[in-house]
């Protein structure tokens, strides 16, 4: 059974930052990307950052773009999203994704429907 689950999330000043895990388990995490969404109320699911298996590959959103970084570590099954200079429009709840990495190029990394399995999310507030 494949399970994702985040951490990390809270309630930060705009400005602050914070970092958010995803722990894996149930899949062998370096066959698979690592994604990160977010979804605000009232709004749709929203891309933020994905990366390939080894790393050498990154995406980010045009909106988090040099401020928010995706890590991972392979021998942890751990994907990571540091996020700095937040802002209160981040305020969201943050979902981590998996697709498998052979499809990095012939799906939509950028969409949700492209990603095989989903953790619950963690809620990230920031205040003005």
């Amino acid at each position: 059974q494949v399970q994702l689950v985040e951490s990390g999330g809270g309630l930060v000043q705009a400005g602050g930052s914070l970092r958010l895990s995803c722990a894996a388990s149930g899949l062998t995490f370096s066959s698979y990307v690592m994604g990160w969404f977010r979804q605000a109320p009232g709004k749709e699911r929203e891309f933020v950052a994905a990366i390939r298996w080894s790393g050498a590959g990154i995406y980010y959103a045009e909106s988090v773009k040099g401020r928010f970084t995706i890590s991972r570590d392979n021998a942890k099954n751990t994907a990571y999203l540091q996020m700095n200079s937040l802002k209160p429009e981040d305020t969201a709840v943050y979902s981590c994704a998996a697709m498998y990495d052979s499809r990095w190029y012939s799906t939509p990394r950028d969409h949700w429907s492209s990603y095989d399995y989903w953790g619950q999310g963690t809620q990230v507030t920031v205040s003005s």
